[in-house]
């Protein structure tokens, strides 16, 4: 009896399986058989996703790694080539954000002027049919990796710092494949020191309402350029260490970003080869302490923003104008300060000496400055202010003690 009963499930597998729903007297009646059948089935169906997995992966690979199209001005379109990944998971993590979308693309892109690494260029930013105007500043093709980082670093430090409304913007990077680049907000009408340069000769003396700019507007964008250094130290500790003209951005209705940012990103680094930037800047914008090679502060800053403020009323004069550049820190040692220049209150130039002070612990804080600022615009002019004299570039630069604008 005892071998009959266990003999009945093997002569009627089908049966008992189906009507059963006791797993164990399913497999232990027909283990041989459905071995047979369901190992190579489990075994086909793994293979089969795992192909469609490896399948999946590359394709998802292929579309996130797709270059970004660059057009330019003539009518080319330059494609990068896509590379290998060229940043540690935590820094591509901190940039994912920031990557240009794929359905931006940028066009129109002109050389601009060259800069520390590699060309920078204005464009058009194209995104669901609208144009944004844009600064792209790129890496150069020849880089080596070592720029590459510093490249990457110097993208990571305007995410970082490029958070307020008085410093300039940047809007996308592109840091996955080669060439890399960063994509900054342009302002138009853009450098204020060429904006100070196009007011002159104008007959503004007829008080044209488009081209208005009077001693109030000195103290309406000094205040924003105040506001801009004042953030960059109070929450980042940064010292700007080129603050001029030059490096100031000037858009609608004056409104004014502190740009240039080079030196301050140099600052961070106590490596000799990065400190070598902050002795590249001109003499006539540089502190006592700084022109002596010192350690740059903040009221450093202080200094040369009264040269800026100097700048803004003369619209654009280079400072110490009868001086050579390398006799300027002899005679700032006489206590030779600049004269009270025409169209200037005394406010503003008591703002200005107030800056100039020998010791920089006499100096203003951006914190008290903005406080000034706001306490002087009342007794500032609203007469458009009017400079007869055309800029020549070759005569300023001279003067100034520039290499090249």
């Amino acid at each position: 009896m005892r071998n009959a009963r266990y003999q009945l499930p093997l002569m009627d597998v089908p049966t008992k399986c189906s009507n059963s729903t006791s797993y164990p007297m399913c497999y232990e009646g027909g283990s041989g058989p459905l071995a047979v059948i369901i190992i190579p089935s489990l075994l086909a169906m793994t293979t089969v996703s795992v192909v469609a997995l490896i399948f999946c992966s590359l394709h998802r690979n292929r579309r996130t790694r797709q270059p970004v199209s660059v057009h330019f001005s003539n009518g080319q379109q330059c494609v990068s080539v896509t590379t290998s990944s060229l940043s540690p998971p935590r820094t591509q993590q901190a940039l994912r954000p920031w990557e240009l979308p794929r359905e931006c693309s940028l066009e129109g892109l002109k050389f601009w002027q060259s800069g520390c690494y590699g060309p920078i260029c204005n464009g058009l930013l194209k995104r669901d049919g609208t144009s944004t105007a844009v600064v792209v500043k790129s890496l150069r093709d020849s880089s080596n990796q070592l720029e590459v980082k510093e490249f990457v670093d110097w993208v990571l430090f305007h995410i970082k710092v490029c958070r307020h409304d008085n410093v300039v913007q940047m809007l996308y990077c592109q840091t996955k494949h080669l060439p890399m680049f960063m994509v900054l907000e342009a302002y138009s009408p853009g450098n204020l020191l060429h904006f100070l340069w196009a007011l002159r000769n104008k007959d503004l003396c007829i008080a044209d309402p488009l081209q208005h700019f009077s001693e109030r507007s000195v103290f309406v964008v000094a205040k924003q350029v105040a506001a801009g250094l004042d953030y960059l130290m109070s929450e980042h500790r940064l010292v700007n260490g080129d603050v001029a003209a030059r490096n100031i951005l000037i858009g609608p209705g004056l409104s004014a970003r502190v740009s240039g940012l080079g030196v301050a990103f140099a600052g961070r680094n106590m490596d000799s080869a990065m400190r070598q930037r902050a002795v590249e800047v001109p003499l006539k914008w540089q502190a006592p302490e700084r022109i002596m090679r010192q350690l740059a502060i903040d009221r450093s800053d202080v200094w040369s923003f009264g040269i800026l403020l100097y700048e803004l009323i003369t619209l654009g004069a280079p400072p110490y104008p009868e001086l050579e550049p390398r006799f300027v820190l002899q005679h700032l040692q006489r206590s030779y300060r600049m004269k009270r220049p025409e169209n200037c209150g005394a406010p503003l130039y008591d703002l200005m000496k107030y800056c100039w002070m020998w010791s920089f612990k006499d100096r203003p804080a951006f914190s008290a400055i903005i406080k000034l600022l706001d306490s002087y615009l009342h007794l500032a002019t609203t007469q458009p202010l009017c400079v007869p004299e055309v800029i020549d570039i070759f005569e300023y630069n001279r003067k100034a003690g520039l290499c090249r604008m």
